[in-house]
Formats: C-alpha cells, sequence, structure tokens
C-alpha cells in the first residue's frame, strides 16, 4: 500500500471523500458498540460454571478447617498453592484475600506509606516528597490509585522487554523520593509485552542500589497465565531472582482469579517475604476476621492440577478475536505510515498508535459513530499522553460479529482523521 505521507494534494482529496462518504454510513446505522474494558466474555465465564459444584456437602480443607467459619487471615493452603502457581511464589510466601487484587495493592501502598510494610521500614510518608515509577503506556487502574494518595508518578518508557532500566537504575541511585516502581511483567497491560530475563534480575537488584533503602517493587501478575498461544512464553522468577538477591520483602507479588473465573466472585492474592506478610495481616486484622474460604476451597478444587488446560479453553475462545483485531488492522492500515500497533501472545488488550496528536480525535470520532473506546491518555498518569497517540483495544467482551464491525469503525476514523492531518500539514 502507498505510504500517505508521499500522495499528492489530489489523491488526498479523492481519498478525504471516500473515507468520508464510509463514515456518514456508518453513521447512520445507529451503532453501539464497545471496546472500553477488558472484561471476560459471557462464554469465558462459563467455563467456569462448575465453580457451583465443587462442595458437594464437603466444607473441610485439606487441613480439616471448616471454611464456613471465621478465621485463617492468611488464606487456606490450597487457595496458597494456586496462588504460588498463578504468581510463580512459593505457597509458604502467599496471602489469600477477597475478589481485588487491586483493593491488595491499595492496603500495601497506604501502608507503606503511612506505616511501613516490615518491622523497621521508614514509612515514605516521613521523607517528603514521594514518587513512584510507572512505566508507559500502561494500567489506569495503577496510576488512579497512586494519584488517590497523593503520591506523584514519574513515567519510564516502557518497551518489548520492559521498562527502560538504565533509566530506571540510575533515577533509584540517585533519588530517594523514588520509593517504588509498578510493573505488569507479563503481558503488559496495554502494549502485551513480557519483561526479559535480565529486566527482571536487574528489578531484583534495585533494592540494593537505590537511595531509599524503602524502595520496593510493585509486581501485578495480572495476566500470568492469560496465554493465547501454547507452548506458552515464560516470565523469569522474580522471587527466585529476589531470591538470590537478598531483596525479598522489597518484592511485593500481586495477583487474581478475576479472569481466570468469575470475574466478579474470585479470589486475590499477594505474595511477598514472611514478615511483610505478617504487616499485611496486622492491617487486614483491623478490617475483617476472614475472607471467604469456602470461595477459596472451590476455586482450589476447580483449578488445582487443571489451570493450563482451563486457560487454554480461554484461549479458544479469545485467539479468533486478538487474530481478528490483527487481520483488521493489518488490512486497513499496515504500510501507509499512519499507525502501528502491537500483536500480543496474551493478555486482554492491543495497543494502537496513530499519528502524534491524533488519538483523541480519534476516539471522538469513533464515539460519533458509535463506537466507545477507553479515553485516550487513560494509558498515562493523570490522563495524560504527552504524544496523545496512544489508543488501547479491549478485544475480550465483544462477540466476533460486534468486534468486527468496530474494528471497521476504528480503522475509518483512524484513516479519516489522518487524512485530514496530513491535509492540513
Amino acid at each position: 500500500m502507498t505510504h500517505w505521507a508521499t500522495l499528492s494534494r489530489d489523491q488526498r482529496h479523492v481519498l478525504a471523500s471516500e473515507l468520508r462518504a464510509s463514515f456518514t454510513r456508518l453513521t447512520s446505522n445507529r451503532l453501539a458498540l464497545d471496546l472500553t474494558r477488558g472484561k471476560p466474555g459471557t462464554s469465558q465465564l462459563e467455563l467456569s460454571n462448575a465453580l457451583d459444584h465443587q462442595m458437594n456437602g464437603d466444607y473441610k480443607s485439606r487441613e480439616g478447617v471448616d471454611v464456613r467459619n471465621y478465621g485463617g487471615l492468611r488464606g487456606i493452603v490450597e487457595a496458597r498453592e494456586l496462588g504460588g502457581e498463578i504468581m510463580d511464589v512459593p505457597a509458604a510466601n502467599v496471602l489469600v484475600a477477597g475478589n481485588s487484587s487491586l483493593a491488595l495493592m491499595h492496603l500495601v501502598m497506604e501502608t507503606a506509606l503511612h506505616r511501613g510494610l516490615w518491622p523497621g521500614m521508614a514509612p515514605w510518608q516521613e521523607s517528603g516528597k514521594v514518587r513512584v515509577f510507572t512505566p508507559v503506556p500502561g494500567y489506569d487502574r495503577h496510576f488512579a490509585l497512586t494519584a488517590s494518595l497523593g503520591i506523584e508518578m514519574q513515567n519510564i518508557t516502557l518497551g518489548a522487554d520492559g521498562p527502560d532500566m538504565d533509566v530506571v537504575r540510575e533515577a533509584v541511585r540517585r533519588d530517594a523520593s523514588i520509593k517504588a516502581i509498578w510493573c505488569v511483567p507479563k503481558y503488559s497491560n496495554p502494549t502485551g509485552c513480557i519483561y526479559s530475563d535480565e529486566v527482571v534480575l536487574q528489578m531484583a537488584e534495585l533494592p540494593k542500589i537505590a537511595a531509599a533503602r524503602n524502595f520496593v517493587v510493585l509486581w501485578d501478575n495480572a495476566y500470568a497465565v492469560h496465554d493465547l498461544l501454547f507452548p506458552a512464553p515464560r516470565l523469569a522468577s522474580l522471587f527466585a531472582a529476589a531470591d538470590l538477591a537478598g531483596t525479598q520483602r522489597h518484592m511485593l507479588q500481586f495477583g487474581s482469579t478475576s479472569k481466570i473465573t468469575f470475574a466478579g466472585a474470585g479470589i486475590s492474592f499477594v505474595g511477598s517475604d514472611e514478615s511483610v506478610l505478617k504487616r499485611i495481616e496486622e492491617q487486614l486484622s483491623l478490617m475483617t476476621v476472614g475472607y471467604d474460604k469456602l470461595n477459596q476451597l472451590r476455586h482450589a478444587r476447580f483449578l488445582n492440577g487443571r489451570l493450563t488446560a482451563h486457560m487454554q479453553a480461554h484461549a479458544q475462545i479469545l485467539r479468533p478475536k486478538f487474530d481478528l483485531v490483527a487481520k483488521k488492522l493489518h488490512a486497513g492500515l499496515s504500510g501507509l505510515g499512519i499507525a502501528t500497533w502491537t500483536n500480543p501472545q496474551g493478555g486482554y488488550f492491543v495497543s494502537l498508535d496513530v499519528m502524534p496528536g491524533l488519538a483523541k480525535r480519534v476516539v471522538s470520532l469513533a464515539k460519533e459513530a458509535g463506537l466507545a473506546m477507553t479515553a485516550a491518555g487513560a494509558t498515562f498518569p493523570y490522563g495524560l499522553d504527552p504524544e496523545d497517540r496512544n489508543i488501547r483495544i479491549a478485544p475480550t467482551f465483544a462477540e466476533l460479529d460486534a468486534l468486527e464491525a468496530a474494528m471497521d469503525v476504528l480503522v475509518i476514523c483512524v484513516k479519516l482523521t489522518a487524512l485530514e492531518s496530513l491535509q492540513t500539514a
């Protein structure tokens, strides 16, 4: 296809007329399409309907705990084992909570800020300004949580192998106000990148060189087992790397079953050093006398020993959707010089970069045609994409026919917006 920068004025005029006619046809169809959030589709949720039949009158855990009763803040052992498998952490270093890993992240951040995550750790707030590294483009909920606590965010470029660790290492070494770094290490939201072995090793070493002695790595394993291809690519073990480096208590790992079983009725996990888990338990004891151990047990019985097979069933549903997105983007935009995109091997998103300054216009135009997209800028702290070019595509919830229609709208909007920009350049 012809690179649009080489088109003549007349050629651009003809193309613009054709695209506007196509856009007008789309807007007349009263579409109601939605690619805003990465929710599991109904067919994915149905893969876990057997959760309802796991108890069969047997409410005792392997260790003889009656899961209908109070107590057990750390979680039953079967559930800790499941969390350990998902996060690649020993079960002894896992705490199991309710359906939201985001709630655990909030608790950890608040505890670090006001109390300290282990005995002798100075609370972040004692040192004045507190800043956290945020790889971008990244996860909007991490940004919102951090901002809600009054913590400043500093962007760091996210590449194909993870954050730019040369920049991270130098900044952490000289600046004691930098207390943490957010990470989505496998199938990062939204780019789908997987951190390289070298990046994982360097993450584990960061606390040893950090000017802030209370520096921590916030490792959100949200998509650790959400593979589209099998055998699946592997992520190096942060736990093992930190064990070698002697930095275990500086590593906080999070995970959940939210996109594995029932999105609103799962269980969540945090993994770390024993001293950190005890501090988290102390904080949780002020909030609850125990999470839903019945839900923990039914998840363990349903998933332990068959997690890979279950995720392969998810992949059979999701792979055609991601293939469709890749096909539409390639057919509509490849070779034009107006957009680039990722082709992830797993996770829940595709990252689309349009020409600088046009992402908000593309999303607005798509809305006119009946397609709801995640707000442009959402993948950056404070909603501010400095180049206004990144758009997150969430293909998982839509059925294939709706997804096809949505991608047709998106491609036309990208083209029309780019052409408008080129005509005024």
